[in-house]
Order: C-alpha cells, then structure tokens, then sequence
C-alpha cells in the first residue's frame, strides 16, 4: 500500500509556485466518462501566492487563499479559480509587500514610515492574519473559507467572489476555530476553539451554529457555545486542529504541542516572531483524551491518557456498546510536525527532502478504544471487550485511563493522511472505509483506500503525478458505503502537454473513470468539498 516510489525529477515543487487567478471558467479537456449522475462543483482551498514583489513567504500555511473550482453539468467540466479578497490579501496588493504576519512569515513595519510610527505599531498588538486557505464550509445557505484564526470570509461559491470578513469572536467566545467543524445532516454545524476562561485560565469551547431557520435569520447570530473542555495546562492551550463527534458524544484530544501564550503575547513586540515562534512542545504529558455529552454538554469525569502524538485529522468516530471508538491520523512523538513543513524543506531536492523526513515524527493511522464505563474494581485490567479490535484500555491505580492503539495503517515515512469517508452517512457511525492522500516523506504522490477493519488497501499512484485529498461523492442511489466517485486535482508537470487535471476514481475499486485535464498549473490544496447542483 505504501509506495517506495522516488521522485528524482522534483515535479513535487510545482505544487508550491505561483500562480494567476482566472477571470472567467476554463473548459477541461474530458477523456474518459463522467458519470451523467455527478453534477455540482468541486470546491478546494490552498495557498495560491507565494511571494509579495521580492518579499517571499517561508511556510507551507502562509501563501494567500485561493479558491478552486471545477464544476460539472452533463459531462462537461470547467476550472475556475480566484484569489479571496481578504485583509491580507488586499493590503500586500495595494503596498505591494508583506502587511500582516502569517504562520510562519514576520510582516516587517512599512519602512516608509518614520521611525516613530513604527515603533508606535509595535504597541498597537497584532494584527491577527485573516487568511483563509485551509478549508471550505456550509452554514446555513452561506459558504465560508477559513484558516484557524477568529475570522473566516464568506464567499459565493458560484462565482468565486468574496462577500465579506466575519470575526467569530463577535458571535461566541472563541480565540479562534478549526478548519474542521462537523456539519450534520440538518445543517448544524459544530467546531472546537481555544478561549481564555476565568482569571485568565484557559480552555477549549465547543460551538454550534444551528441550521437555518424559517425566519431566515443568520445562524452565526444563534451560535452558542455547549461546552467547556478543561486545559490541561493553564497558561498553554495544545494546537487543535479537529476534533470527533458521534450522535451523542463530543471527543477533544490533547496533544503535546502546545502555544506559549506569553511568548504570543509579548512576541508581537519582538522584532520578528511570527505564529510558529510561539509553538513548544510539553515533553512529558503524552496525550490527553477528553469526551463530553453531546446533548447534556456534560463532560466526562474518566482521565484517558496515553503516550505522545501530534494529531491533525481524525478520521471517524462512533460509538460501540458502551465504548467510543476513535480512529486518527498520528504523528508519533512531541515535536511539532509543522516544524518540517517549511516551504525550503517542501521545495528540496529529493535526497534532501527524504533525509528530513527521517528525522520528523512518523506517521501512523490508529484506532483508539475509550471505555464509557469505569468500574474501580476493574483497576489493571483491560476494559475493551469488543472482538474486533486489539486496541486496550487499562484502568490504573491513580484512576486514569492508560490507551494502547490498534494500528490501522503504518508504512515507514508513509503516511494515509487528509482522510474522507462517507460522511454525509457514515460520520459518526460505525463504518468501513475511509479514502486518504499517501504521502511519501512529505511529498503527496498516491490515493489510498483503506478498509479500517480488514486493514485491505487499493491505491492509485502514477509517475511524477501529485494528487490532493480525495473527496468522496456518492452514487444518489447507493445502497453500499462505498458505491460513488473520488475526486482529487493532480498535478503532473512533467507527463505530457497538459500540467493538471481533476482525477475521478471509482470509489469500490479505485480504477479510473475519467479525467478533465487543464493548460494551467495548479498549486497545492488542502481541504474542500463537494457542492451538489
């Protein structure tokens, strides 16, 4: 499953240049069939600039957002693609530089400025950065790009256009929200946040936004938050990039990785420091797993614990006669995984990325078993009692919880990663299959499927050829978990006329069905979804 393909060539770097937005849809030249029943858009979110004139952005997450599009209607296919007018975006085009600090990018003061006034904007505080490349979500009838700040911009997912900035922190105490909220069938949409609790404590909220209503009012201005999950550290909140929900339960897992929010706080006034500055990692607390009632908000008084990983994307959680079964994409050890995706390391020539590779966490899919229950004259023994897992929970004399997993997947710097199921009916639900982006030492070069109970794969790969997350679309009329279409753009620089095209898998065996190829590049893309017509 995993591949020992090299990648000498470097095409890989394609993935992290610049490019144009489009001012209309370009038609994609179409081989093979798209299936008559797949009509909709394709939307996906990356970084599409990588530099201001001279001034270079330095980490994978800074470039400014740009919005893909490819959309289909009765087996033809466009491409569209604009950059999204945020802060960020339109201040470094009109001065024609870096204005606002990214992830992993200082933003110096104008240096037209006379020295008082810059000394002065030292004190004004950050300005925190708007840039919304990471994803792409429904609320109510409304489409948001988002990063992991307080604001994300509401787009129109028609024409690509930029409607607005909205600061969730005028809506419900949040620092912030991930780029993964859970959106349920009825339109109720769920995410997790850092917020600065009680006499300056810290803790993570749990938000929901309810579904439209019949009065049609905005449901931003309904949000609320339903929970409080505790910090395990008062003064540094762990990286939270997404979180697990099932009908009844909310699961938060605490990682090592943590943000130092005195250095954010004063960091500001350093010459300097930016977002990643600010990251360290906790070397002896493992990890933490927290679960609250998702009805009730209440959380559960069981301390699970075990041994350290960064954690990202959860790949799916459900429940199981008294337990919750929490299946993850890990990066084994406390260093902070991000620390290897500088855009020097990502655009290194092959031998040099391998031998980075080699020293940054290593990748693993496990599935975590959280027993409900906990009865204390069960202390040393294991409490998972379902049959088809090896994965066990201890219960320890100091009452935690100690987790050991079973491994789904695990190839040597190989990782199944941006993981997708059938979520619109299996999210939360027991489940079979999940698709993922293989990722041979950092560079993405296959799609995989993955059977989390038999361990059985399928993989697409061809030479110098680079997808993005797969995203799953059902047949309308599927009667199996897996009867539909994966979608993923790849880019392949060096194969023939055509530099990118939209790959369409079939999702059972993960054979091609088509594919609508473009004349024009197209950077690297994280997240997205499918938007049905």
């Amino acid at each position: 499953m995993y591949s020992q393909v090299e990648h000498p060539a470097g095409g890989y770097k394609k993935l992290f240049e610049t490019v144009e937005e489009l001012s209309s849809p370009v038609t994609a030249h179409v081989t093979g069939r798209i299936p008559t029943w797949l009509r909709g858009s394709l939307l996906r979110c990356g970084p599409g600039l990588f530099e201001v004139g001279a001034e270079p952005f330095y980490h994978l997450f800074d470039g400014q957002a740009l919005l893909h599009k490819f959309d289909f209607k009765e087996g033809h296919v466009t491409y569209h693609r604009r950059f999204v007018r945020t802060d960020a975006y339109v201040r470094a085009m009109t001065e024609k530089r870096i204005v606002i600090t990214e992830f992993g990018t200082y933003a110096y003061p104008d240096p037209c400025k006379n020295i008082f006034s810059r000394f002065f904007s030292y004190f004004k505080g950050v300005e925190v950065t708007d840039n919304a490349l990471v994803n792409v979500y429904p609320v109510g009838e409304d489409y948001y790009a988002c990063t992991e700040t307080n604001f994300i911009t509401k787009i129109n997912p028609d024409t690509l256009e930029t409607i607005k900035q909205v600061d969730l922190c005028k809506y419900v105490s949040v620092n912030g929200a991930t780029a993964h909220p859970h959106v349920e069938n009825d339109g109720t949409v769920y995410n997790i946040g850092n917020c600065f609790g009680k006499n300056f404590s810290l803790a993570y909220n749990i938000i929901r936004i309810p579904p439209l209503q019949a009065d049609k009012e905005d449901p931003m201005n309904k949000s609320e938050v339903v929970v409080q999950f505790p910090c395990s550290d008062r003064f540094k909140p762990s990286y939270v990039h997404s979180f697990g929900l099932t009908p009844n339960y909310i699961v938060f897992v605490e990682t090592p990785v943590k943000i130092n929010l005195l250095k954010f706080l004063s960091s500001w006034s350093l010459w300097g420091a930016n977002y990643m500055d600010c990251f360290e990692s906790n070397e002896t607390m493992g990890v933490w797993l927290h679960v609250a009632e998702k009805k009730k908000g209440r959380l559960l008084n069981i301390k699970y614990r075990t041994s350290a990983f960064n954690l990202f994307h959860h790949i799916n959680t459900f429940e199981d006669n008294g337990f919750l079964i929490v299946d993850l994409c890990t990066w084994k050890g406390f260093e902070f995984v991000y620390n290897y995706l500088y855009l020097a390391n990502l655009r290194a020539n092959w031998d040099e990325v391998k031998k980075q590779a080699e020293k940054a966490p290593q990748p693993e899919a496990r599935r975590y078993v959280l027993p409900l229950r906990i009865d204390k004259a069960d202390t040393g023994k294991n409490l998972v009692t379902l049959p088809y897992t090896t994965a066990t929970a201890t219960l320890r004399s100091d009452e935690t919880v100690w987790l050991e997993p079973e491994v789904i997947f695990s190839g040597p710097r190989h990782a199944f990663e941006f993981p997708q199921i059938n979520y619109k009916k299996y999210g939360g639900k027991p489940y079979t299959y999940t698709y993922g982006l293989g990722l041979n030492h950092f560079v993405p070069d296959r799609l995989c499927k993955l059977n989390v109970k038999t361990k059985e794969t399928w993989v697409w790969q061809e030479p110098d050829s680079y997808p993005s997350e797969p995203i799953f679309v059902s047949h309308p009329d599927a009667l199996e978990e897996d009867d539909g279409v994966v979608l993923s753009i790849v880019i392949s620089p060096g194969s023939g006329p055509k530099p990118a095209y939209l790959l369409i898998l079939n999702a059972k065996d993960m054979s091609e069905v088509a594919r609508a190829e473009v004349e024009v590049n197209i950077p690297v893309t994280f997240h997205g979804l499918f938007k049905r017509a």
